[in-house]
């Protein structure tokens, strides 16, 4: 199986499954000196494990990293870093029922074409849990974009038809850890709150949209042809699974606008060069301007669903699938941490190709 790297110079490649003995990830050209606190790589696995709240599965997993290599006494060595997290609450029968059949809209039938073999336990590699593994990276590349004064922002800003009507720039992020969803306003987060429980007493699963900003980014990072610091971020965002779109800066929404009202005009402020507007979310021509990156990813309902479904088997037959064991009705409040996990590899693999730029 390939595709298990991402990155240029800042390369990752996690390994593992849902219910094997544990997962990890093994980093490569990550710089020597940057200062790391295991207890900030566990905080960020934190915000992403299951069992943390009761809108999520209740899978009780603790994500305790362990570091393998690659630091000492606090340290980067500029050697392989490698995060290594044990699975301890596998409870792989609750998917025995469904060794033969396929589930829909899950991996389970491209998987066994493509292979021709399956790990059924938990979907294996196509689980969500590979994740983990993403953000205990990222938090090693977060620990080196805080020094360059780099900061990212990931939030729930819509959970089916809720949403947050207000731009980023007049949210407080604060806001974000002190509620179980993980949005920006607190009177919204009791909504979407009582929602996804309703949502979930009903057997059924709801999707959301996860809002990313990057502040403090400087000019130049990305390329000007297929490596686009967008489309690098596009890339990554659709690597999360159950993520379905990807917009950046205006999306979608530009193309209701005039060019005279979509054009970011430049201006001096006290020997900065910035825009008024920021309708290119921070990026054009595929490079970084300087201004604020902001980008929003939505994320599809979980397959699983705590009710009955027409499905076929291996055969070909027709069967009835029901989700069994512990699930999450709604993904988004879990993906906030991974969603700035990727932005942070993308932002830190660009930093390290365009120290070579002018070299």
């Amino acid at each position: 199986m390939a595709g298990n790297t991402f990155g240029q110079i800042f390369r990752i490649s996690t390994f593992g499954e849902s219910h094997g003995i544990g997962i990890g990830v093994i980093i490569d050209g990550c710089p020597a000196g940057i200062t790391i606190d295991i207890e900030d790589i566990q905080k960020d696995l934190d915000r992403r494990k299951p069992g943390q709240s009761n809108i999520v599965t209740q899978r009780k997993e603790s994500d305790q990293v362990q570091i393998l290599s690659g630091i000492f006494e606090g340290q980067t060595t500029g050697t392989p870093i490698s995060l290594y997290i044990q699975n301890k609450d596998q409870k792989s029968k609750d998917y025995s029922h469904i060794k033969d059949k396929y589930r829909p809209s899950h991996a389970d039938y491209t998987y066994d074409k493509k292979y021709g073999v399956r790990d059924y336990r938990g979907g294996g590699r196509s689980s969500a849990r590979e994740t983990a593994a993403r953000v205990a990276a990222a938090a090693i590349a977060k620990a080196f974009l805080t020094q360059k004064g780099i900061t990212i922002t990931a939030y729930v800003s819509q959970v089916g038809n809720l949403k947050l009507e207000k731009p980023y720039q007049e949210l407080d992020f604060t806001e974000i850890e002190k509620n179980i969803v993980r949005t920006a306003d607190a009177t919204m987060a009791v909504k979407m709150i009582d929602y996804i429980k309703a949502i979930r007493k009903e057997g059924d699963t709801v999707g959301g949209i996860v809002d990313c900003v990057i502040q403090g980014c400087p000019v130049g990072l990305g390329e000007p042809v297929f490596d686009k610091l967008h489309a690098d971020l596009g890339k990554a965002m659709l690597s999360i699974n159950a993520v379905k779109g990807f917009e950046y800066g205006s999306g979608f929404e530009g193309v209701t606008m005039r060019g005279s009202e979509h054009n970011d005009v430049f201006e001096n402020k006290a020997g900065t060069i910035e825009t008024q507007s920021n309708y290119s979310g921070g990026i054009q021509g595929g490079i970084s301007n300087g201004m604020d990156i902001y980008c929003r990813v939505g994320f599809k309902p979980v397959a699983t669903l705590m009710r009955p479904q027409d499905s076929v088997d291996q055969s070909g037959d027709a069967v009835k699938v029901e989700g069994k064991g512990r699930h999450d009705p709604c993904v988004v409040p879990r993906a906030v941490p991974i969603v700035e996990a990727m932005a942070a590899l993308v932002i830190i693999d660009h930093w390290l190709r365009n120290l070579t730029v002018r070299a």
